[in-house]
């Protein structure tokens, strides 16, 4: 049997219609068994009656018995020309129509009953289990013709049978399949839009106040050239806007380049003291000035991991920690390993977090109202995109003294070239 045919037969439809058919086949032969029999036992019947008649007409004629058994009992009688010509003589000839022969048109008229018997109902089974079975197979076309139309039109709510059962089936599964990835990419694509009109409108918000900060302070700057004390004011401010901005961008860009994955982590086996350390120093300054300090706290430990990237994710948490450190306050970081994972957190001791704000500080350009806190509420979200870039989880929590405390972590397997 070739693969063609073995796929058919794993079809459900058409192996029972298989089925149906072989048994109706053998029903078929069955029925043509006992046909053959009661076919014998009338043609039995019909010559015994005959010999019957003919030897007891002979035997009213006189004929000699012995004479008459011989007649009946041989069992390779010879006709001869006499016999044929007393047969034609009565009309008796092979051009005699059968009706006019009793015994054979009661056998014919018999099997003529007989056939039509069991002709008429197994022609109409097999006429009735055809049309059933070539009805399911319309109903099954007509339900892949609508459903492949709703698809067309964006309605994924129905779903063809997925089975292996055949060569149709096989086909409904997998064009249920494309539907589905046509679906996840239809609502890939919405989500896309969505996050991309939402972006757009978010940056035109953030950039909106610092450049309508730049014209107020190039206005006044304008109308005061005679005060150098307002000049250089609104020159710093105007810095500080200018800083805001190429900040907000800079972060833009590379939070739509993790997005698009089209950034490559350089993963290489590095100290993590020497990582944070780096990561931390040019806030270093930024803390001694506001009088907060930073603490490094953990052993000589190792993570396998993209310094540059993992970097910027720790210098995001700890600058949001300045942004919400008052004067005096440390900001601490440490880091440990155990058989399990790489841990590195940052805590403060701040004003911890609200806990309304718990499921959103994640989220781009998140910032509670009103704040007086700089920022442009970047830092975290691109933390988060480059620690999962890199198949590591960010959590965030609250500490004892009130403030917060954000656990970067990297499993085991992750830690490791």
């Amino acid at each position: 049997m070739t693969k063609n045919h073995t796929t058919l037969m794993q079809d459900r439809q058409y192996r029972n219609y298989f089925l149906f058919l072989v048994s109706l086949c053998l029903l078929l032969l069955f029925a043509a068994f006992l046909f053959r029999l009661n076919l014998t036992a009338s043609a039995r019947t019909m010559l015994l009656t005959h010999d019957e008649a003919v030897a007891s007409s002979l035997i009213e004629q006189g004929v000699p018995e012995t004479v008459i058994a011989k007649a009946l009992t041989e069992t390779e009688p010879n006709a001869t020309p006499e016999g044929s010509a007393l047969l034609a003589k009565l009309g008796i000839r092979p051009a005699l129509e059968i009706k006019f022969l009793s015994p054979l048109h009661g056998i014919s008229t018999k099997v003529q009953a007989l056939l039509l018997a069991a002709a008429l109902p197994f022609s109409l089974l097999l006429l009735g289990a055809s049309l059933f079975f070539l009805w399911k197979r319309e109903r099954l076309y007509t339900q892949v013709t609508l459903t492949v139309g709703n698809y067309i039109d964006g309605d994924y709510a129905d779903r063809l049978p997925q089975t292996d059962e055949g060569a149709v089936w096989q086909m409904c599964a997998a064009v249920d399949r494309l539907a589905t990835m046509l679906q996840a990419q239809a609502e890939t694509e919405q989500k896309s839009k969505v996050f991309l009109k939402n972006t757009i409108s978010d940056i035109s918000h953030q950039l909106k106040t610092p450049l309508c900060a730049l014209s107020m302070y190039q206005e006044i700057m304008e109308n005061e050239p005679d005060h150098p004390d307002v000049i250089r004011k609104f020159t710093a401010k105007t810095g500080l806007s200018l800083r805001r901005m190429e900040n907000l961008i800079d972060s833009m860009l590379k939070i739509t380049r993790l997005d698009a994955g089209s950034v490559v982590f350089e993963k290489k086996q590095c100290s993590l003291r020497a990582l944070i350390s780096q990561a931390v120093s040019e806030l270093t300054t930024r803390a001694a000035s506001e009088e907060k300090t930073i603490l490094l706290e953990g052993p000589d430990d190792t993570l396998f991991c993209d310094p540059i990237w993992t970097g910027e994710a720790v210098g995001n948490l700890v600058k949001n920690a300045l942004d919400h450190t008052p004067p005096q306050g440390i900001i601490r970081i440490t880091w440990d390993s155990s058989p399990f994972a790489t841990r590195i957190q940052v805590i403060d001791d701040g004003e911890g977090i609200a806990p309304e704000d718990f499921y959103h500080i994640f989220k781009r350009f998140y910032r509670k109202a009103p704040s007086d806190v700089p920022g442009i509420g970047l830092g975290l979200p691109l933390a988060k995109s480059i620690v999962e870039g890199q198949g590591g989880t960010i959590s965030v929590s609250d500490t004892p003294e009130a403030g917060a405390a954000f656990t970067i972590l990297f499993p085991y397997h992750l830690t490791k070239p």
